[in-house]
């Protein structure tokens, strides 16, 4: 097989459209800036553009409040976007699918990158490579700290250089820049969209993770599937000398459930995680308490258990609820599954990456007990369709953890990434005629 190579100087394209993203972050559901450049760029290179409320077909999970939408859907109005693309998109409704068909008899060929941002307020520290080299997030208590920028740029990359060797390609080749991966709140929302009907391969990716660089890990098993849950108790409120017996505590109440969530047990077919996130109650000291919030997730080995977890928790909160005779809304604020990569296909990938010459080692598979993922969404209904999906880790060396306020990659790995993409499709051309 030969190998397609990008010229060195391309990095630097790569570079300034993650610096860009990177200084301009939004939060999931939110993505219009983001999302409305991807397609402008995606449009003039010949792709079929589908922009939010296009291919949203799902129901949106942790929609942020109308407040903060306007904020971001302003800022995207005042900057040099086409509000032809914002006027396709609402809170809730943001993302973007390309689609260039061939023409030609064969494969649907998918790949999927993630481009929304976390709420962290990013490092002011003169050490910190995105202030030092004036890219830091310009909108504050926002951050690209996942490699979001970078997967969004390294999708781009690829849209851009298929279409220079268009006329070696054959089937369809879909692009998918997914809204609101954090908190595993877009796939399962896109995921419905007839646009992805019938791909007969899909590759998802992430950048970093604990991976050193110049590793790729063609193939990862083991993301935890979850659930994350917003609840609201509301109580009564009373003065606390006076008539006491006459509140109803929301703080109690909260706080006997964030006791009972961490003490469920474990569970002896899987690991289970749970942790209570943010917990708020009260409003002085000597009044009742009569409203608490709370933010937790679960996390399961499998969906199976995932699921077993949240029967738990249904339980937990209907017996505070009478306990302390309060009343509670628990929303299911995102979710995602477990699905393994298709092992055919990470061998596909692993022989491709050992022809990218920056690759050093190349794992084919991978258990991968740690965070969870929405591109399994994706993958499941891939799967179910008689298709293979993989996911894949290219490695990096990071400034920080993900989700750390000076979280950094290493941009030159981007091409590396992008390389290996590019050539996939190729591979997969070889393995079909070989098998005819």
């Amino acid at each position: 097989m030969n190998f397609l190579t990008v010229d060195n100087s391309y990095l630097q394209v790569l570079t300034e459209w993650r610096r860009d993203f990177h200084r301009f972050p939004e939060p999931g559901w939110l993505e219009f800036r983001t999302s409305a450049i991807i397609a402008e760029k995606l449009e003039a290179w010949g792709y079929d553009v589908y922009v939010g409320k296009e291919i949203v077909d799902g129901v949106s999970l942790g929609v942020p409040d109308k407040s903060q939408a306007e904020v971001f859907y302003n800022k995207a109005l005042e900057s040099d976007v086409s509000s032809k693309w914002l006027e396709k998109m609402e809170a809730g409704k943001t993302g973007v699918i390309a689609n260039f068909d061939t023409g030609i008899a064969g494969p649907t060929i998918a790949y999927r990158v993630d481009i929304d941002a976390l709420p962290i307020l990013e490092s002011s520290s003169e050490k910190h490579v995105p202030k030092k080299l004036k890219f830091r997030s310009e909108n504050k208590g926002f951050m690209h700290a996942c490699g979001h920028d970078s997967h969004a740029s390294i999708g781009l990359g690829l849209a851009e250089q298929f279409m220079k060797v268009k006329d070696k390609l054959c089937g369809k080749i879909i692009i998918i820049f997914q809204p609101a991966e954090e908190g595993v709140r877009g796939g399962s929302a896109i995921a419905p969209s007839p646009l992805l009907e019938k791909i007969d391969y899909l590759f998802a990716l992430h950048i970093g993770t604990g991976v050193p660089k110049g590793t790729f890990v063609a193939g990862v098993d083991g993301f935890l599937a979850t659930s994350k849950y917003d609840v609201t108790i509301q109580g009564i409120a009373a003065h606390s000398g006076i008539n006491a017996e006459k509140g109803k505590n929301a703080l109690l109440a909260s706080a006997q459930a964030a006791l009972a969530l961490h003490s469920l047990p474990p569970h002896s077919e899987g690991i289970v995680r749970v942790n209570v996130g943010t917990l708020e109650a009260g409003s002085g000291r000597n009044i009742i308490p009569a409203l608490a919030k709370m933010q937790f997730e679960i996390r399961g080995e499998t969906t199976a258990i995932n699921e077993f977890y949240e029967k738990q928790v249904e339980q937990i909160f209907n017996g505070i609820g009478a306990m302390y005779d309060v009343e509670i809304q628990l929303d299911k604020v995102g979710y995602a599954i477990n699905v393994p990569s298709d092992q055919q296909l990470a061998k596909i990938l692993m022989d491709t990456a050992k022809l990218q010459p920056s690759i050093q080692e190349v794992i084919e598979y991978r258990n991968f007990k740690a965070g969870s993922e929405d591109a399994t969404f994706l993958m499941q209904k891939v799967q179910q369709q008689g298709g293979q999906a993989c996911y894949s880790i290219i490695g990096t060396n990071l400034a920080a953890g993900h989700h750390h306020e000076e979280f950094d990659i290493e941009e030159e790995d981007m091409l590396s990434a992008l390389e290996i993409w590019l050539n996939a499709p190729f591979r997969i051309y070889e393995e079909m005629k070989d098998n005819e």
